[in-house]
């Protein structure tokens, strides 16, 4: 079984060295400093400096095909031995979109509704950005699918930050 850590920005740090992680994906903006935490060797930091909106907007960052195809193929290069630890600012957004994003990466033939049912276990607050979801579907030929998962779970509860959680990921059935 493979996991997923998933924080805030602030709780970088003590989440890779609480789970032992060897990978890590930031998604902030450009101008957010993230200071990558030393056991974190510096091809295994993914950054992607995207604003957490769903629509282009001036003077920010929506996330592209390009930003997406890159957590893609950051996550396939995981062996999935060690946690992976996920941040943007406050950990409810954008650092969901991603592990959810991953774990259909990982578990390809899983379902998305049982995928999202866990995230939404895992964290009352997770509210995945739907652009980056929206743009994994179309990517990984989901048709639909993982866009209708987290409609289906709906909205997260409202948080200036999120709690750090993990996402385990499963072996295939």
């Amino acid at each position: 079984m493979s996991f997923v850590v998933v924080c805030p920005l602030s709780k970088v740090a003590a989440s890779v060295s609480a789970s032992g992680a060897s990978r890590l994906i930031s998604l902030v903006d450009d101008g957010t400093p993230v200071v990558r935490p030393q056991s974190i060797p510096a091809e295994n930091h993914l950054f992607l400096a995207i604003n957490d909106i769903s629509e282009p907007m001036d003077g920010m960052v929506v996330a592209g095909e390009a930003h997406v195809q890159a957590l893609i193929d950051f996550v396939r290069a995981w062996d999935g031995h060690d946690p992976l630890v996920v941040h943007c600012y406050a950990g409810i957004s954008r650092s969901t979109a991603a592990a959810f994003i991953a774990a259909c990466v990982v578990r390809p033939s899983r379902n998305e509704r049982e995928i999202a049912a866990r995230l939404r276990t895992a964290s009352s607050f997770a509210t995945p950005n739907r652009r980056l979801v929206a743009l994994a579907d179309q990517l990984l030929g989901r048709d639909g699918r993982m866009i209708a998962a987290i409609a289906e779970i709906g909205r997260g509860e409202l948080a200036f930050e999120g709690v750090p959680f993990t996402l385990a990921i499963e072996d295939e059935a």
